[in-house]
């Protein structure tokens, strides 16, 4: 059985997450000081929503060996701030994402009611493991008010259209991430977990 981290850095509601990964089969464990148990995961969860500074500042004290593992090839799954905390920086506030991936975090247009907060869906624009199953027809949870904008659209696996079209599903070799709440999405939010199940145990 494959063994999932949630890195708890103060951030969000971590016991659904939880709950998801274990009926898609992981073994899981939350921590928030994750030396050893970072070493043995198989699997790398960044959960999240809130303050992007908060959330960065908070992953200082094991920020170089996940990115260190990260790059290294350890499967990782983003979600909504921890998909942001992905790239080097965020208009929310001052503060060094990870930048595994290069790219910022800009806010939602001033013409649509932030934080987009509801179901949408997904426009596919390149297929991808984790997204096999899926089609415009399945709706997501949202909840923010800022997205990515990665300096290379190839990383860019679906979009949303919500004001503006942005990234809301981002795949690069073993780091993906999502803008959504799969966890708060029902059936197809557990097909996106069970995806990421079997890229890890391939």
């Amino acid at each position: 059985m494959p063994k999932a981290l949630i890195i708890n850095y103060g951030i969000g509601n971590l016991f659904s997450i939880k709950c998801s990964l274990e009926r898609a089969g992981f073994s899981t464990n939350i921590c928030s000081d994750a030396s050893q148990e970072l070493e043995e995961a198989d699997a790398i969860i960044l959960p999240g929503v809130g303050n992007f500074k908060a959330g960065a500042e908070n992953l200082l004290g094991i920020r170089d060996r996940l990115v260190e593992l990260i790059l290294g090839g350890r499967p990782v799954l983003g979600i909504c701030l921890g998909m942001q905390l992905f790239f080097e920086e965020s208009e929310e506030s001052p503060g060094r994402g990870l930048s595994i991936l290069s790219g910022k975090v800009v806010r939602l247009p001033p013409n649509v009611r932030v934080p987009h907060m509801g179901w949408n869906n997904l426009e596919v624009l390149s297929p991808s493991e984790i997204l096999e199953g899926i089609s415009t027809a399945d709706y997501f949870y949202f909840a923010h008010s800022y997205y990515a904008i990665p300096q290379k659209r190839n990383v860019i696996s679906a979009e949303t259209m919500y004001g503006v079209k942005f990234a809301s599903v981002i795949v690069e070799k073993n780091i993906f991430g999502v803008q959504f709440h799969p966890e708060k999405s029902g059936r197809p939010g557990e097909r996106i977990i069970e995806n990421f199940m079997r890229i890890v145990k391939r």
